[in-house]
C-alpha cells in the first residue's frame, strides 16, 4: 500500500509538472504570437508610410514634369498656365521699368541742361537793362567824334574810361557783341528794319547798318541786332 501510495504521489506530481509545462508552454506560444503580431503590424506599418512617401514624391515628380494625369493633369496645366501668366507679367513690368528708365534718364538730361543754360544766363535781366546804358555811351562817343571832326573840342578822356569799365565788367559776365557790318543776314540773329539798295553788288543780302547792336550772354543771344540789309 505504501508503495502504490508513492507511485500516486508521483503520478500528481508529474500530471502537475506536466501541467505546468504546459501552462509555460502556452503563455510562451502566445507571447510570441503576439510578439508576432506587433512586428507584423510594425512591419505593416512601415510598408504604409514608405508606400506614402513614395506616393508624394511620384506626385511631386509628376507635378514638376507635367506627366501626371486626370485630376494632377489639370492641376500641372493650372500651374502651367500661372506660370506662363507670372512670365508675361514680368516681361510687362520688365518693359514697363525700362521705359521709365529711359524717361527719368532723358528728364535727368533735361534738367541737367536747362540748369547749364540757366547758370550761362544768370542775371541776364540786369545786363540786359544795361545794354540800354552801353548804347548811350556809344551813341555819346559818336557825337563827340562828330563834334571833334566839327572842330570843337571834347575832353573824353573821364568819359571813355568809364565805357571801357563797364564794357570789362559786362564781358567778364559773359556778355559779347555781334559782328554784323558786311555779314550775312540772318532773321535768326538780325532783326531787319529797312532795306535799301547795296551800294555794291557784294553787299547784296547783306547788312549794311547796324542801327542796334546784338549780343550774346554766353553764347546765348540776348539781344537781336537790329539792322539795315542792302538788296
Amino acid at each position: 500500500m505504501a508503495k502504490d501510495k508513492k507511485n500516486e504521489l508521483s503520478e500528481e506530481e508529474v500530471k502537475k509538472q506536466v501541467e505546468e509545462t504546459l501552462d509555460q508552454a502556452l503563455n510562451d506560444s502566445e507571447a510570441e504570437t503576439a510578439q508576432a503580431e506587433n512586428a507584423e503590424e510594425e512591419v505593416v506599418e512601415e510598408s504604409a508610410e514608405e508606400a506614402e512617401q513614395e506616393t508624394k514624391k511620384t506626385s511631386i515628380f509628376d507635378r514638376l514634369t507635367g506627366k501626371s494625369g486626370g485630376k494632377s493633369g489639370g492641376k500641372s496645366n493650372k500651374a502651367d498656365s500661372a506660370f506662363e501668366e507670372l512670365k508675361i507679367q514680368k516681361a510687362e513690368l520688365n518693359d514697363k521699368y525700362v521705359r521709365l528708365f529711359a524717361e527719368f534718364d532723358n528728364y535727368k538730361k533735361r534738367v541737367a541742361k536747362e540748369r547749364i543754360e540757366m547758370m550761362k544766363t544768370a542775371g541776364r535781366d540786369i545786363v540786359t537793362d544795361m545794354l540800354s546804358v552801353v548804347d548811350d555811351f556809344e551813341r555819346a562817343s559818336k557825337a563827340a567824334e562828330q563834334s571833334r571832326e566839327n572842330g570843337v573840342a571834347v575832353d573824353l578822356d573821364g568819359y571813355t574810361l568809364v565805357q571801357n569799365k563797364l564794357i570789362h565788367i559786362l564781358a567778364n559776365k559773359g556778355l559779347k557783341a555781334m559782328e554784323t557790318d558786311g555779314a550775312d543776314f540772318d532773321s535768326e540773329m538780325h532783326h531787319a528794319i529797312t532795306e535799301i539798295p547795296a551800294p555794291s553788288d557784294d553787299l547784296k543780302g547783306k547788312i549794311v547798318d547796324t542801327i542796334e547792336k546784338g549780343y550774346y550772354m554766353n553764347d546765348v543771344i540776348i539781344r537781336h541786332a537790329k539792322v539795315v540789309v542792302g538788296k
